[in-house]
């Protein structure tokens, strides 16, 4: 109960501008950005040339640099983190696929989207501009799909961080994968 004490003091103190919170609040939270990255670093291809650590610390330095973002929990830290692991990947993909002109790009596959139809790769690139364009849709559900896929959220910690329901969150989950099947379906008929 002390160490939720204390993340939430230190998340309270990093969002008043105190950058030494953040110091402070790495290894209270390692364990779980680890996780976090661990997960998203299984999608990627065996070739890639990062390792989790990597993952976690760039993902840090993107969250660190957030100077306006006001963090409220644990599960909204987490959101951000997802956000940020987002980011770093898609970032490090584009850089890839400029020096090599497009070829090899990273590949993930969507297993907790439950795209059926044989969980095809796809490219981390392909998936941020499939989030994008939900996100024009609905920016909620793009948000849902980001929490629980790069975070690994359970429905009812999406629904705290969005500050819905767990129906809502439920529905939009629903939604925002029926889209994403949609999307790919027709990408792979052309």
């Amino acid at each position: 109960m002390q160490e939720a004490t204390d993340v939430s003091a230190l998340l309270t103190e990093l969002g008043r501008g105190d950058r030494s919170a953040g110091d402070r609040l790495l290894p209270l939270l390692y364990a779980e950005l680890r996780t976090l990255a661990a997960r998203s670093m299984r999608r990627e291809r065996r070739s890639h040339t990062w390792q989790t650590t990597d993952l976690v610390h760039e993902a840090w330095l993107k969250l660190a640099d957030e100077r306006k973002t006001t963090v409220e929990d644990r599960t909204h830290f987490l959101a951000l983190a997802a956000q940020a692991v987002r980011r770093v990947l898609v970032d490090h993909a584009r850089r890839r696929a400029a020096s090599i002109r497009g070829g090899n790009w990273h590949r993930v596959t969507l297993d907790g989207v439950e795209l059926g139809a044989g969980n095809e790769p796809l490219d981390v690139l392909a998936l941020d501009g499939l989030l994008e364009k939900l996100g024009e849709l609905d920016e909620r559900q793009a948000r849902v799909v980001e929490m629980r896929f790069f975070a690994g959220l359970s429905i009812e910690q999406t629904a705290q961080a969005l500050a819905v329901s767990p129906g809502t969150v439920k529905g939009d989950w629903f939604m925002a994968r029926a889209f994403l099947r949609r999307e790919l379906g027709g990408a792979r008929e052309t």
